[in-house]
């Protein structure tokens, strides 16, 4: 007879206790614990569920075996770039994001790309006509995707053993649920439970397995934060459904490096890679205006330019007003600080509002100097030289220092045809400076003013 366990689990994040507690320990969120029975029958997964695991041996490390797996080509230079060159076949990659922001969308791209590889679309949240009609919006182009409309995880398992697909896509992880625990599915216990199954089937077999995670209202993945530490590749889906760019930025991946991003643009025919995201975020006006500079940003390794706008004026009530979009605001307040203070500009008596363009969150340091530069031009109502941008990080006492990739910054902006760029004085004397460009150095924001407006 199954033996019944009843606990209390945190919904945030996933903290097991034996009795109802008021505040969470783990997490801190109060009134958030819920009773949820969990019944298993031998304390473990059934082997035929997961299939037969070899019995490993310890090895010394030079023993161990190298194989040359090939990665999976999704079909999909953006989503390829993030994951370090493909999917690492066995590999279980999560991929979270803000309702409507794509996930669904992007999933069905990869498994209906022509890549050649026999993929397994298992949908818990859509029927099978709902999923045509989508994918004819899309554009079929493999013959090879099957669609499976099921919510029980051990039909799925059944049906991937069965099919012996590359690729398997399971959307969502919260509408799985398996017969072995005794609540809701999308509870904590649930979602635990078939997440760590999934793991088992995919390094067992080699079959590469990916899913989408709702999220909280604050953005963190839904569910335990086990369910983060159980699979290689988180994967974050970002960016503002009222704008038409979104980034897909690597969190965790334990096959390469987590510095790439991949930009979208979400069309009527599905999203399509950005491969440029400077042309998308710069904006090109007929007379030069005040208050709008050009910042070389790198997110990760890939550098990109993107228009910065500041609005300066006059308080209207007693406490000016400081509004950010897309930028820390706590940054942006240091940043007025330091502008009052090292070059005596009357900030503690301006509302200022400040901007990126398309819609994107920054949270580059090098952008400083772009920052500073936007707040002057608008602060004397003088537009910046033309083909003219900045890359520096700002200092409290006013230094401007050397921003990261400051090399891959500078040849960006030559690229895209910028005359001019200010970046720290600091930089390394044998830093390469491309030709069709001219390099100004500042060790201190009073140089920025004139560096900004000489012609």
């Amino acid at each position: 007879m199954a033996k019944v366990k009843k606990a209390y689990f945190c919904r945030e994040c996933g903290f097991e206790a034996p009795k109802w507690l008021g505040k969470c320990p783990s997490c801190g969120a109060w009134n958030t614990f819920a009773e949820e029975i969990v019944a298993r029958e031998n304390g473990s997964v059934p082997a035929a569920v997961v299939g037969a695991v070899p019995k490993a041996q310890p090895q010394r490390v030079h023993d161990i075996s190298r194989s040359d797996h090939r990665r999976l080509h999704l079909g999909n230079a953006e989503v390829d770039r993030v994951l370090g060159g493909g999917m690492v076949p066995g590999s279980l990659v999560l991929l979270g994001g803000e309702p409507g922001i794509g996930k669904s969308t992007l999933s069905l791209q990869i498994a209906l790309a022509g890549n050649g590889l026999k993929t397994l679309y298992v949908s818990g949240e859509e029927s099978a006509e709902q999923i045509r009609m989508r994918a004819e919006r899309l554009g079929i182009g493999n013959d090879e995707c099957l669609v499976y409309p099921e919510t029980l995880l051990e039909n799925i398992v059944a049906q991937i053993s069965e099919l012996r697909p590359d690729l398997v896509v399971i959307d969502s992880i919260q509408t799985i649920y398996t017969d072995l625990v005794e609540s809701s599915a999308g509870s904590v216990s649930q979602i635990r439970e078939c997440a760590a199954t999934l793991l088992k089937y995919a390094k067992s077999t080699s079959t590469s397995i990916l899913i989408i995670g709702h999220i909280t209202k604050d953005g963190s993945i839904a569910g335990p934060k086990i369910l983060e530490h159980i699979v290689d590749v988180v994967l974050q889906f970002e960016g503002d459904s009222n704008n038409v760019y979104r980034i897909l930025r690597g969190i965790k991946n334990r096959f390469g490096a987590t510095f790439e991003i991949g930009v979208f643009e979400m069309l009527d025919s599905g999203l399509r890679g950005v491969d440029n995201p400077s042309e998308i975020l710069l904006t090109h006006y007929e007379e030069p205006l005040s208050g709008i500079a050009v910042g070389a940003a790198a997110d990760g390794i890939r550098p990109y330019l993107i228009e910065v706008q500041a609005l300066v004026s006059g308080a209207a009530y007693g406490t000016p007003q400081r509004t950010a979009t897309g930028f820390d605001a706590r940054r942006m307040s240091m940043l007025l600080a330091v502008v009052e203070k090292r070059l005596g500009m009357k900030m503690f008596q301006k509302d200022v509002f400040l901007n990126f363009a398309g819609g994107f969150r920054v949270a580059d340091p090098g952008l400083d100097l772009a920052v500073v530069a936007a707040v002057v031009s608008s602060y004397f109502d003088k537009p910046v030289a033309e083909g003219v941008c900045c890359a520096g990080e700002i200092g409290l006492s006013g230094e401007v220092r050397p921003a990261p990739r400051t090399e891959q910054r500078i040849a960006e902006a030559a690229r895209l045809g910028f005359r001019r760029i200010i970046v720290s004085g600091y930089l390394a004397a044998g830093a390469k400076r491309p030709r069709g460009i001219e390099v100004v150095t500042i060790n201190s924001i009073r140089e920025l003013p004139q560096a900004l407006f000489m012609e």
